[in-house]
């Protein structure tokens, strides 16, 4: 079973298995270093739920939940 990167809670880890959306989002997204088969921490959220702080390949990275449900995760 798949889901999204914005529904996943802190303190879980996850590996991406596909990129949806298309054009600037996508390779603004790959830019970012979320290509397939990335493991990724999700490490917190703000406190009103937007952005998610992501642990991955050795940095940490802030990413709007807009942009997380264009990823699936398992």
């Amino acid at each position: 079973m798949t889901n999204t990167l914005d529904k996943i809670k802190p303190g879980q880890t996850v590996r991406v298995t596909k990129l949806g959306g298309e054009g600037a989002v996508r390779r603004r997204i790959m830019d970012m270093g979320l290509t397939k088969g990335t493991n990724v921490y999700v490490e917190r959220m703000a406190p009103l739920g937007d952005p998610m702080e992501l642990r991955l390949r050795g940095y940490s990275l802030s990413i709007r939940k807009a942009d997380a449900e264009f990823i699936e995760v398992v």
